[in-house]
């Protein structure tokens, strides 16, 4: 059996100082971080990005098929990828967790290496954060600092006729990944005796247990000199975040089918449960890719990067919201992304 220390035995100042012992700081931003009453930062005339997000135990992620490390780690990069969708570069975090008696101190242990491992890799600072007792399972809140040169970050609002839609990346990974892990979980629930059978799907799996922020993207639009005129991650499928675009843009615009970028592996999986990959693409979530818009004198320098593609262009707001199939049929687009309110 491994071993179990009982959270009781640190106490909240005691299990902060022990869960945050190992971080190191990275950013000459960070002035004073975890251990005082307040963090200290001083984004030398940059100007400050800040997001935060709240991940409720089923309500956004599972622990029958969640590892605490995934966990941990998944937190930070959906934080991390609102972020980079602002056209900034992350910086800070606080990460604010409500546990009831049922985790140990190895567990936490665990959830807070996946931070560390993403605080790591994206070269940010873990600067603070609070822990409580929950009764309604596992409660954590992260908030993201970033900064970003003056007057250069990205909104939803700002995209104009004639600009290209571009996405990072491939789509609906993340929603089959789903699917798989729900139904393999409702199997073991009627007969704890079948084990998982995931031979094969690393792909989808992976892509919703482990996904990435693109971060590359960010540094190449500041490699080729490119400001997106419009960006935002997509967290909720394809089709909700351009018509989150569109409405704010005031604007329409037009996707194309065979444009959007779906993974073999994706595909062939969509099949197996027969669905449509289009679909899973445009309305499943979770693929934390970024959807944005470039003026069209851009388009070779977006053609260079072959994570990037084209998938339509923005129209006058009076000639709709517009996709067409491959067959050339057109159809209203409509937003049946996931929803944590349903």
């Amino acid at each position: 059996m491994p071993e179990r220390t009982e959270i009781s035995t640190l106490g909240e100042f005691g299990l902060i100082d022990h869960l945050t012992k190992n971080f190191e700081l990275h950013n000459a931003s960070t002035i004073v971080g975890v251990g005082d009453d307040a963090a200290v930062i001083d984004h030398f005339g940059k100007q400050t990005v800040i997001t935060t997000d709240l991940l409720l135990e089923g309500i956004h992620f599972d622990l029958m098929y969640m590892p605490l490390k995934h966990l941990g780690y998944k937190s930070v990069i959906v934080n991390l990828s609102d972020v980079y969708a602002m056209n900034a570069t992350p910086t800070q975090l606080t990460v604010s967790i409500g546990i009831s008696n049922r985790f140990s101190v190895e567990s936490l242990n665990e959830f807070y290496e996946g931070i560390y491992a993403a605080c790591e890799k994206y070269n940010v600072d873990l600067i603070g954060g609070d822990t409580s007792s929950s009764q309604k399972g596992f409660v954590i809140s992260v908030t993201a600092i970033g900064e970003v040169a003056a007057d250069k970050f990205v909104k939803r609002s700002t995209a104009n006729k004639g600009d290209l839609i571009c996405v990072s990346g491939d789509l609906g990974g993340a929603f089959l990944g789903l699917t798989l892990l729900e139904r393999e979980k409702n199997i073991y629930l009627e007969n704890p005796k079948i084990q998982p059978d995931l031979e094969g799907e690393d792909f989808i799996v992976g892509r919703l247990l482990k996904p990435e922020a693109r971060k590359d993207i960010i540094e190449f639009f500041d490699q080729q000199k490119l400001l997106p005129t419009a960006m935002m991650d997509i967290s909720d499928g394809l089709s909700s975040e351009v018509l989150h675009i569109c409405n704010q843009s005031n604007v329409g615009c037009v996707l194309y089918e065979n444009k959007i970028p779906i993974a073999e592996e994706t595909r062939s999986a969509a099949f197996k449960f027969n669905l449509d990959p289009t679909v899973c693409a445009l309305n499943g979530g979770e693929d934390y890719e970024l959807i944005f818009t470039v003026k069209q004198e851009d388009y070779e320098k977006i053609i260079s990067n072959e994570k990037i593609s084209i998938v339509g262009y923005i129209k006058d707001i009076e000639e709709g919201r517009k996709f067409i199939s491959k067959g050339g049929n057109s159809f209203d687009i409509t937003a049946q992304g996931w929803n944590a309110l349903k």
